[in-house]
């Protein structure tokens, strides 16, 4: 009695797309569960963060690249470094564009990055569930001019609409091979780094337009105690006028921050959690490559 064989396809897909398109949340919704942090703010997204998406005959590393841009500063000037060197090592490319917004210099200047990359291109127009349907027409008839990739999905990150279609097409783009994580795996993401994302989240949704991008997290030390994990975590900020604003009028802020970014590290950690935060001033974090180095920013 012959065995059917099952030809598996595995490998990596690069996100491309200016700040705030929903990168991350489509990436999360690839996944199944929450891997990159989720924010209506520019920069949001720092690291490669690698979500494995796993179905069937088909296992999708996902890249979710900080968002390509002219670099400012030594941070920026790292993040566009990580975006050329991951497109350099994937096997497709997804640029994501907001159908909200429409097609603009921002996209084109990412256009011409992933024109020299070397890899096939899929292109996906997201938040279309906030348009009507001459607009979405409008949109994808504009994103097909781009002239990059064969194909251009629809999709709504949020709603999972057109979701399913764009994955199978990735999938087909993926070379035949053994699966590169295990199938329960979700991301190679470090504990840590994960728990100080998740925690850069909540100071993200709760400091508005302040804090724009003069915060990282990063956590020190978790403490297995049994019934409870304790989470110990810095947050650095540039000027003494960011802390203040951090911490909140009798320390209002800070404790919103730590109730809400607690829930989230309970939800990740299956169980209890005490999470401790402490404020740091450091200024022109940004331009320091040492801090960067042991914030794991490459």
């Amino acid at each position: 009695m012959s065995e059917t064989l099952h030809t598996t396809r595995a490998g990596f897909v690069a996100l491309a797309g200016r700040p705030n398109v929903g990168k991350s949340t489509l990436v999360n919704g690839l996944v199944g569960r929450k891997i990159a942090i989720v924010s209506d703010k520019p920069q949001t997204t720092r690291r490669a963060i690698r979500g494995v998406a796993t179905a069937g005959d088909h296992q999708l590393v996902l890249v979710d690249l900080p968002g390509v841009q002219r670099p400012r500063d030594a941070l920026t000037e790292r993040m566009q470094r990580r975006v050329e060197r991951e497109l350099e090592d994937s096997d497709a490319a997804l640029m994501v564009v907001n159908g909200e917004e429409g097609i603009g210099p921002g996209d084109r200047f990412i256009v011409q990055t992933l024109r020299g990359a070397g890899v096939p291109v899929v292109l996906a127009v997201n938040k279309v569930d906030r348009l009507d349907r001459a607009r979405t027409v409008q949109v994808l008839t504009a994103a097909a001019e781009l002239d990059i990739g064969d194909d251009v999905f629809p999709v709504s990150a949020r709603t999972g609409a057109g979701v399913g279609p764009l994955r199978e097409h990735l999938a087909a783009l993926m070379p035949e091979g053994p699966f590169l994580f295990p199938p329960e795996e979700r991301s190679d993401q470090s504990l840590d780094v994960t728990l100080a994302e998740l925690v850069r989240e909540q100071v993200l949704r709760r400091t508005f337009q302040e804090l724009p991008h003069s915060v990282e997290v990063k956590v020190d030390e978790i403490e297995d105690r049994g019934e409870v994990t304790v989470v110990r975590a810095l947050v650095w900020v540039e000027a003494e006028s960011q802390k203040g604003i951090l911490i909140g009028a009798g320390g209002r802020m800070i404790k919103a921050i730590g109730t809400a970014a607690r829930k989230e590290l309970e939800r990740e950690l299956g169980g209890r959690v005490h999470l401790e935060l402490s404020v740091r001033v450091r200024r022109g974090w940004r331009g320091d490559e040492g801090l960067l180095d042991r914030l794991g920013i490459e």
